[in-house]
């Protein structure tokens, strides 16, 4: 791991403006509070403003510079638009991070609005958000595109369908993004986040390994800053979703009737 100081001169050198936009997840703006509180000005998309007080009071408190932007990823054509007057006013973003959304679904009871719902945050809306600055980006010759993947990309897994299949999305479509771009300077980063312990789904069924929103930001804060590919955490289950991705199938199919 780099020194902090290396990672505060990086910071300093590279990345001035960025924007946190998506779903409003409290991952999301923990992490927004971490880079903000490391000098960055930063952009967080929010339905209401007020959805952000008590992080902006944060904020305040610590010298982070935060800034709500009325953005919603699922209205495509006018996020695009607010996203690229956004790029114009600021002097171009250096940094875009793309958020999601979690939500359980079961093939017994399938509602298409909440399916349709998650497509839309978790897949059309990171499309439309990394693509109106990717060509700006690739101009100036600099930036950074981040998507936040999940754990759940690796393999299906029983009550995260639409889940999963949308985060496999993403996971590939950074990877993509990665190969088609490796000869230019724009950084490509894909964060796996594993459970998160404030989280629903944890409190009901609690996993060992289960991260705090604030230790999950920091490690997806630096991973960002050290330009990583790639960051899954915890490593742990991160190690073991790698496994199953080689496991026989019926051996696979066993394990993922019964998720946790």
């Amino acid at each position: 791991m780099r020194p902090a100081r290396e990672i505060r001169h990086m910071m300093e050198q590279e990345y001035r403006t960025a924007l946190i936009a998506g779903a409003p997840s409290q991952l999301a703006r923990e992490l927004a509070l971490w880079l903000g509180e490391r000098g960055m000005r930063v952009y967080v998309s929010a339905h209401e403003p007020e959805e952000l007080e008590p992080y902006l009071a944060r904020a305040r408190s610590s010298g982070a510079r935060l800034i709500p932007v009325e953005l919603d990823t699922t209205r495509v054509e006018s996020a695009r638009e607010r996203i690229l007057a956004l790029d114009e006013a600021c002097g171009g973003l250096d940094l875009v991070v793309a958020a999601g959304m979690y939500e359980e679904t079961s093939a017994r009871n399938f509602p298409w609005e909440r399916a349709h719902h998650l497509i839309q945050r978790n897949v059309t809306g990171t499309v439309a958000l990394l693509s109106a600055v990717l060509p700006r980006m690739l101009k100036r010759g600099r930036g950074h595109l981040v998507g936040i993947s999940s754990l759940a990309a690796y393999r299906g897994l029983a009550g995260r369908s639409v889940y999963s299949g949308s985060k496999a999305f993403i996971s590939n479509f950074m990877e993509s993004l990665r190969a088609e771009l490796w000869n230019t300077p724009l950084r490509i980063t894909c964060i796996y986040p594993g459970h998160l312990r404030n989280h629903h789904a944890v409190r009901a069924h609690p996993e060992p390994f289960a991260l705090e929103e604030k230790d999950a930001a920091a490690r997806m804060g630096r991973a960002i800053l050290q330009g990583k590919a790639r960051c899954a955490m915890p490593w742990q289950p991160a190690l073991f979703m790698r496994l199953m991705q080689v496991f026989p199938g019926a051996l696979f199919d066993r394990i993922a009737r019964h998720p946790r």
